[in-house]
């Protein structure tokens, strides 16, 4: 389990969500890009909650591990999320030449 700050709020997750978290966080930051992630967490009362966090460049997130004694939910649909989303990053879709029969002489029709 790992103990996330963002912000002045501070809530527990489980180290996978933690780990995909930073990673898309660092992955959006060096793309100049943004994406906002809702997970489930122990909040700091103890109970469980949705945390969303906002994920751009000026994003200022911080996971520390911690020895305490409660089991967070998992997010195996946010995690899931994520990974898909730095494997597009990382190994965007190949370009793929337009099949003529599908295009159209758009820019005649408007003349006319």
């Amino acid at each position: 389990m790992k103990h996330l700050s963002y912000g002045e709020k501070t809530v527990f997750a489980d180290d996978v969500t933690a780990d995909v978290l930073l990673e898309y966080a660092g992955l959006l930051a060096a793309e100049q890009s943004g994406d906002t992630v809702t997970i489930r967490a122990i909040g700091q009362d103890g109970n469980e909650v949705d945390a969303t966090f906002v994920l751009n460049m000026a994003t200022n997130l911080v996971a520390e591990s911690t020895n305490a004694g409660v089991r967070p939910p998992t997010n195996d649909v946010a995690v899931a999320y994520m990974q898909e989303r730095i494997q597009r990053y990382r190994n965007p879709p190949i370009a793929q030449p337009l099949d003529p029969a599908d295009a159209s002489d758009r820019g005649a029709d408007a003349l006319d």
